[in-house]
């Protein structure tokens, strides 16, 4: 059995920013990072697909950011497209990078599948967000590509 680990960043938050914390339900952390030559490999885990997609748009963002601390007071919606599974889990991924360094420049509580066709490659989805702040949010690093690099299987486990 695996002992959990404390966060030591609860210890850096105010008074007030526990209590904001504490207002929303956790997040449910079903990934991790491999490492890899170019940056970094996420592995999401997940019971169904749609959590499996939830998990690796959330580790992506992760790695970027801290999501911790986020105050969502907006939603946006994406509804994707692909060929196939694999180009699906791209065009995912890729929107909502875009969303998140050019478009709208936010920083996620959490992501939800809304809703997943795996028979004609759609999926419609929703973010929790803020908009980002050096002086609230830890900066990780940037993630600046999505790439088909090692994604053959992975969403197949």
């Amino acid at each position: 059995m695996v002992q959990e680990e404390e966060d030591i960043r609860d210890y850096n938050l105010n008074d007030k920013q526990k209590v904001t914390k504490a207002k929303y339900p956790p997040v449910k952390q079903k990934y991790k990072y491999l490492g890899h030559t170019v940056e970094v490999q996420l592995h999401p885990g997940g019971d169904t697909m749609k959590e499996v997609f939830e998990q690796w748009a959330m580790a992506m963002f992760g790695y970027m950011t801290g999501t911790e601390m986020v105050n969502p007071p907006q939603a946006i919606e994406v509804e994707i497209q692909g060929d196939d599974l694999q180009t699906l889990l791209f065009h995912f991924w890729d929107e909502w990078l875009y969303k998140f360094s050019a478009d709208e420049f936010f920083i996620p509580l959490s992501v939800k599948v809304l809703s997943l066709d795996q028979l004609n490659f759609k999926i419609w989805s929703i973010v929790w967000r803020e908009e980002f702040s050096l002086s609230k949010h830890l900066q990780g690093i940037n993630v600046k590509a999505i790439t088909y690099s090692d994604m053959q299987g992975l969403y197949e486990e």
